[in-house]
């Protein structure tokens, strides 16, 4: 019977994830909580993206911007006849600007391990393998 709601646990493991690394605000320490909870649902491949995108200066250059950006995930698809299971994510990102509005479409797959459930990982999920494969401007809108 655990097992049953297991489709529907993966899924929201995978969203919540997305929503956690991609949604982000200008501010330092909300940046920071958000992402260090993010990492407690994936292996190392997510905290690689992180510390590139840190290199980069991109989450100085959210808060220097002051800019919102905001994941929507349209939808997330689940190969459970093989394991680890193979994951496609399909979103949109908002980046949201004093002076305007970008939108841009996010793809991404990974691999889902069973994982010990805790507070910090309530679905007991481990992403692995973590690639972003498209991340482009769809538009942009002045505000």
């Amino acid at each position: 019977i655990r097992d049953r709601n297991r489709p529907a646990e993966a899924r929201e493991h995978v969203r919540r994830f997305h929503e956690l690394f991609f949604t982000l605000s200008p501010e330092k320490s909300a940046i920071e909580h958000n992402i260090k909870r993010a990492l407690l649902l994936a292996d190392k491949s997510v905290y690689n993206y992180y510390s590139d995108f840190s290199e980069k200066g991109y989450y100085n250059r959210i808060i220097a911007g002051n800019i919102n950006q905001v994941l929507q995930v349209d939808s997330v698809v689940c190969d459970f006849n093989r394991y680890p299971y193979e994951v496609n994510t399909y979103a949109r990102q908002m980046i949201i600007r004093e002076s305007n509005v970008t939108e841009r479409s996010l793809v991404t797959s990974c691999r889902l391990l069973n994982a010990s459930r805790s507070d910090d990982n309530p679905n007991g999920f481990t992403i692995e393998g973590f690639t972003i494969l498209e991340n482009r401007d769809l538009q942009t809108l002045d505000r």
